[in-house]
């Protein structure tokens, strides 16, 4: 992690020194067990996931029914960390020979596979200290409507937040690719985006530690995404060390789509990428609380809204740019003549593109400026590029658009990402 972003960052042997070691050995056992840690979390009356079933021996593994498991669950080892030995399954393989599950992307996870990763997880080959370990059956959160177009394959964000004397100082949404094979970790290949305090927005993003922009392959922009439940899930973070007695805590919250805000999982040892998200120093943050009495929870959100909010930044983010849907009415301009259409709005596709009853309507075939190879859904062909000016949005767009034979689809028109690079895609906004 560089320093190029902001002075004073915090770095790892200082965030060990100065909070994770200080703390109590009984509350290290207990956030080191995610057992532990769920028990400690529902007595609190806070919300978390459903375990399934525990194997916590070899007499246990060979006593298991496999034919119990549900269709879709998440295979974590008890004292894990950095994200090792987890194995989320989406789905039973229906056209396995023999009993499978399908992981992100597509690929098969077999019974004989998931019992070598039970028998890996409780020789302790992803503990902490490498200890015979237990293999824990977890319920996988359902993926909340506000993110699937932000997420591999169904993989399930999640948010994670510093929290320090009880006041949530930082928080980040981390998002699932296909290199994190559905996994919410940095480490693993998710991308992580900086949320501001206040409002519960993301401003910026990283892949890989560089900041980047857009959703990889897409025009998805990755600044602006409103995170549900905002107020609720601060409250839940800082309820979350209360309960335990910690002062420095990493709480992970995913966002299920009946249940709402849930703890994942809690960790003292958090990574420190999340300040390279919030482009912020995670120390000063800290240092901004020295001294200061924290009554109760309620009084601990308003610290962290105040004091980390960055409203006016985020604000500016909306400012710059105008929401569109993903289908918008446009006006086509063509020889003085404005013709209204409705377009869907592509992020996968790059060049806009016209059916051909529509380009017969405008009479564009005389204008042809060239041609361009395809390979789509309809096949391979040739199309002819033509000159077109519309308007979207009040904003006038003169760009270079094929023509494809779209007869039979619901939309005459198809905006690519190339002429929506001033505006902001919202998936849940349609006419």
């Amino acid at each position: 992690m560089a320093n190029f972003f902001f002075p004073n960052v915090l770095g790892i042997n200082e965030r060990t020194l100065r909070y994770v070691l200080p703390k109590n050995k009984k509350i290290s056992r207990i956030i080191d067990s995610k057992i532990l840690t769920k028990e400690a979390l529902e007595e609190a009356g806070l919300p978390v996931l459903d375990t399934y079933f525990t194997i916590k021996s070899l007499y246990e593994f060979r006593m298991f029914n496999w034919d119990n498991l549900p269709n879709s669950f998440v295979l974590k080892p008890d004292h894990g960390y950095g994200g090792g030995g987890i194995t989320v399954l989406y789905a039973k393989a229906k056209r396995s020979e023999e009993p499978a599950w399908i992981q992100a992307g597509g690929s098969i996870f077999t019974l004989d596979e998931l019992k070598s990763k039970v028998l890996n997880i409780l020789e302790g080959m992803y503990s902490l200290f490498f200890l015979p370990d237990i293999a824990l059956f977890e319920e996988r959160a359902k993926l909340a409507k506000v993110f699937k177009p932000y997420s591999f394959k169904g993989g399930i964000p999640d948010i994670r937040i510093i929290v320090f004397n009880n006041v949530p100082v930082m928080a980040m949404l981390r998002l699932p690719t296909k290199e994190s094979q559905g996994k919410a970790n940095l480490h693993q290949g998710a991308l992580g985006c900086g949320i501001d305090m206040a409002t519960g927005l993301t401003t910026n993003a990283i892949f890989h530690n560089q900041i980047i922009d857009y959703l990889p392959g897409t025009r998805f922009l990755l600044r602006g995404i409103k995170i549900p439940e905002w107020t609720k899930i601060l409250e839940i973070s800082a309820r979350a060390a209360d309960a335990l007695g910690i002062k420095f805590l990493g709480v992970d919250i995913a966002i299920d789509r009946e249940k709402g805000p849930v703890i994942v999982e809690l960790n003292n040892r958090p990574g420190l990428s999340i300040q390279i998200a919030n482009l912020a120093s995670l120390k000063e943050r800290l240092e901004r609380l020295k001294g200061l009495k924290v009554t109760s929870i309620k009084k601990a959100v308003r610290l962290a809204q105040d004091l980390f909010g960055e409203t006016e930044k985020v604000g500016e983010i909306f400012e710059e740019k105008k929401i569109i849907g993903v289908n918008e009415k446009v006006k086509i301009i063509e020889d003085g003549r404005e013709i209204e259409v409705v377009a869907k709005v592509d992020t996968g596709a790059f060049r806009t593109s016209i059916s051909t009853d529509l380009a017969e309507k405008l009479q564009l075939f005389n204008k042809v400026i060239g041609t361009k190879h395809v390979r789509s859904a309809l096949g391979e062909s040739e199309r002819s590029i033509v000159p077109l000016k519309f308007i979207l949005h009040q904003e006038e767009i003169d760009t270079e658009v094929s023509i494809a034979p779209r007869s039979n689809l619901k939309y005459q028109m198809i905006i690519g990402r190339r002429d929506i690079k001033g505006f902001l895609v919202d998936p849940e906004k349609v006419i």
